[in-house]
């Protein structure tokens, strides 16, 4: 991935920080974005010394980062245009919108007392931003690109205490599926199971384990397979034996 220019939003912790190790790994340059700017400083810095993000023989640095609020149409614009300038070649070659957020703790936040504050920032977060993430992508994502967006079963299969962010799961999948139908890059979601991060109180897999399976999506995984659908971690685990 040399040439290839990756932006990840929610790039400073858990799925995000993740997905953004493993392709400057793979060898793509790196934009990533969050809301704290003191966390993005601290990540580009790890990020840079555990690799090659400090720059090419070129000299063109393959990590940055952005402050970005997801639910901020013009935080969004920004970091995509700089993401398009980030790179050997100009243009984005893949989006990973992993920004999210649950407020409460998982499996005890019912759907019949959510507060209307808290449904409204899953939504704006986790389903907008995607919608926003995608939509500010667009006019950079070079010929091929592929958006990839983390979800889980739980936006397909009610579970109860799990309230507002599943429907704002649900509802970003939905978003993904209207792109994949109406643009020609490949758009879809990616399903790596239940992941230790804040948002489940540090219950599941470790991120980093299950990164490799974006970089994979990215790049070998068919595009039929992926455009508009889900790929779980079995599919992946199969083609990757």
């Amino acid at each position: 991935m040399d040439e290839s220019t990756v932006v990840v939003t929610g790039g400073t912790g858990g799925i995000g920080s993740a997905v953004a190790a493993a392709f400057l790994e793979a060898g793509a340059t790196v934009v990533i974005g969050a809301r704290d700017a003191a966390e993005i400083e601290e990540t580009v810095d790890s990020l840079a010394s555990d690799g090659d993000g400090d720059g090419d023989d070129d000299g063109h640095p393959q990590i940055e980062g952005l402050r970005t609020d997801v639910r901020d149409e013009f935080d969004l614009e920004r970091l995509m245009e700089t993401a398009s300038r980030a790179g050997k070649t100009g243009g984005i070659d893949v989006v990973a919108a992993c920004a999210g957020v649950y407020h409460g703790t998982p499996g005890e936040t019912p759907s019949d007392s959510e507060p209307y504050s808290r449904f409204d920032d899953h939504l704006a977060t986790n389903a907008r931003g995607v919608f926003g993430t995608i939509t500010e992508a667009l006019p950079h994502l070079n010929e091929g690109a592929r958006v990839l967006v983390p979800t889980g079963a739980v936006a397909r299969e009610a579970k109860p205490g799990y309230g507002s962010y599943a429907m704002s799961k649900a509802a970003a999948e939905a978003v993904v599926r209207g792109f994949a139908a109406d643009t020609d890059f490949v758009v879809g979601c990616l399903e790596p199971g239940q992941l230790a991060t804040e948002l489940t109180n540090g219950h599941g897999r470790d991120p980093e384990t299950v990164a490799g399976m974006f970089v994979w999506a990215a790049t070998e995984c068919i595009p039929a397979t992926l455009d508009g659908a889900v790929v779980d971690l079995k599919t992946w685990k199969q083609a990757t034996r």
